[in-house]
């Protein structure tokens, strides 16, 4: 009976399991009789398929962090920074902030440009007519200057209870202002015309702010458009400046903002004869730079009083 017992299947399976265990064990005493043998300031072992690559600069030790390559100081050399400081950089951070101002300001500077050019260019193909009788019209001026070239633009400025006026025209190209000084001499209406080169644009004008009451009209004539006004004069310095050349000023409105590097300003004066005199003002220097001075299309405007939102 014990024969038959010895030889069974379950005893046989013991057996196997207890032979595996032995085997393991011997494993586990051989493996850790090697990792007892290694010296721990041994050399990092480099395999033989890294050999041609360049070493690295510093070995990297058991305990040193772990190096995030998302990270803005893997791609710079840098410092190690976490996912949040990195999107902190590319979101909300300083140095993004100045960079968009530097590209902000660099467009303002592009702008100020075109326009300073598109502005003296409209200088060159306009043209300056005085000694002007009141019975000629914009219509009848801009038909009798057609001759010499397309007008793009007519205005007739004065006093209009004045015997006479000037205006400016300007043309579509620089050869039709030449041509217009031609012209010098000839007689609209009862008197000869002058024709000389203008020093100023004629400015485009949003139609909301034209004048609509005759009383307005009438303000216009004694009012005057300022440009390149210094940020650094005040609204008295250009009040004394005009009365001193000019005459006596009713209303003054300057205006100006943080983007553009000059002011402007709307002056209007008592008389009639004092806007046409400020006309001559043009190019004199104000504060720091040359005042540019052209007839207004619009009056003073009145300041709107806003009420602040809590």
């Amino acid at each position: 009976m014990a024969t038959v017992a010895d030889g069974s299947p379950s005893a046989a399976a013991a057996a196997a399991a207890a032979a595996k265990e032995v085997e393991y064990q011997a494993g586990v005493r051989k493996l850790v009789d090697l990792l007892s043998n290694l010296n721990p300031a041994a050399k990092e072992f480099v395999p033989s398929s890294a050999a041609t690559s360049p070493p690295p600069k510093k070995a990297l030790s058991a305990d040193a962090p772990v190096f995030d390559y998302h990270s803005i100081g893997a791609g710079n050399g840098g410092a190690t920074k976490d996912s949040a400081t990195d999107a902190s950089f590319y979101i909300g951070s300083p140095q993004r902030r100045r960079g968009n101002g530097y590209i902000n300001q660099g467009r303002r500077r592009t702008i100020d440009r075109v326009r300073r050019a598109e502005r003296e260019d409209s200088i060159r193909r306009t043209v300056y007519v005085s000694e002007l009788d009141h019975t000629v019209t914009e219509e009848r001026l801009a038909d009798i200057f057609a001759t010499c070239g397309q007008v793009v633009d007519c205005r007739i400025c004065g006093d209009p209870h004045s015997v006479l006026r000037f205006a400016f025209i300007e043309f579509a190209d620089e050869e039709g202002a030449r041509t217009a000084l031609n012209l010098g001499g000839t007689i609209f209406g009862f008197y000869p015309v002058r024709v000389l080169p203008s020093k100023t644009a004629i400015l485009p004008v949003n139609p909301k702010f034209l004048p609509r009451t005759e009383d307005e009209k009438e303000m216009v004539m004694r009012t005057v458009y300022c440009t390149n006004i210094d940020k650094m004069v005040t609204q008295l310095d250009v009040k004394n400046f005009f009365e001193g050349l000019c005459g006596e000023v009713s209303r003054l409105r300057l205006l100006g903002d943080n983007v553009h590097s000059t002011r402007i300003a709307f002056v209007e004066f008592v008389h009639a004869e004092g806007a046409i005199m400020a006309l001559n003002c043009s190019g004199m220097i104000l504060g720091t730079l040359p005042v540019r001075v052209s007839p207004s299309k619009t009056p003073v405007k009145p300041r709107v009083n806003r009420v602040g939102s809590n």
